[in-house]
């Protein structure tokens, strides 16, 4: 009892601070409708890369469109490849070890908006071969082949979800008006600096009563007395030569 009340109190404080399991965040709100388109020539049945990729968004909340329509989020994928590397070879010159990759190009977009350009992903795994057991060696190539097409899905999606939510969240840009112009200003004109308080500001003659005594009038000043002369002494005389 005590496990389980303690697995609920896990559980509770997770949610609370914003942890999903894998596979159960709410998608981003470009993907609440989707459509998968695949374009493959000469295509006999749907790519299981097509089918997994489908049944994930559809676990996920997404609704599944069939055709083109407004706010409908449009996923193509084309190009998808199938191919193999030899890795390692035997002293007889036989492969011993292969590299099983598959590669898928696509692109994202709602309307005329571009979430991911024409893109390329791949997933690649190694396996062993061996001459002597090929039945059980092809059998395990398949099931490898399987995991890569859900692999393949997985990527997608993440990528898929993680850009439009990126996006999706990112504020529009805003465009900011231009100050209009004073009507008093002229081009090229200097504005003033700024003044002192009480500088350049014409003094208010003190306000009189009517019933008040006439101001006395001011004395004029006094003119400066007249400076006497100081008589210049005379340069003293110089002796004529003796002859």
């Amino acid at each position: 009892m005590k496990a389980i009340a303690l697995g609920l109190v896990w559980a509770l404080l997770l949610a609370g601070c914003g942890f999903h399991a894998a596979g159960t965040r709410p998608l981003p709100d470009p993907l609440k409708r989707v459509r998968i388109d695949m374009v493959q020539p000469y295509r006999v049945s749907e790519p299981p890369v097509e089918t997994s990729l489908r049944d994930r968004l559809a676990r996920r909340g997404a609704k599944i469109e069939t055709k083109d329509d407004d706010g409908v989020t449009l996923i193509r994928l084309s190009e998808l490849r199938e191919s193999r590397e030899v890795l390692s070879v035997g002293p007889d010159g036989k492969a011993l070890e292969y590299e099983l990759i598959l590669r898928v190009r696509y692109e994202v977009r709602t309307g005329q908006h571009v979430w991911i350009p024409p893109t390329s992903i791949e997933a690649r795994r190694d396996y062993s071969f061996n001459a002597q057991q090929v039945l059980p060696k092809e059998q395990e190539a398949e099931r490898l082949r399987e995991y890569l097409e859900n692999e393949l899905a997985e990527m997608l999606l993440l990528r898929i979800e993680a850009t439009t939510a990126r996006e999706s969240q990112q504020p529009s840009p805003v465009v900011t008006a231009p100050p209009e112009a004073q009507p008093d200003s002229q081009p090229g004109a200097i504005s003033p600096g700024p003044t002192a308080p009480g500088a350049g500001a014409p003094t208010a003659a003190p306000a009189t009563s009517p019933d008040a005594a006439p101001a006395e009038p001011t004395a004029a000043p006094a003119a400066p007395a007249p400076q006497t002369p100081v008589p210049e002494s005379p340069a003293p005389a110089t002796p004529a030569p003796t002859p």
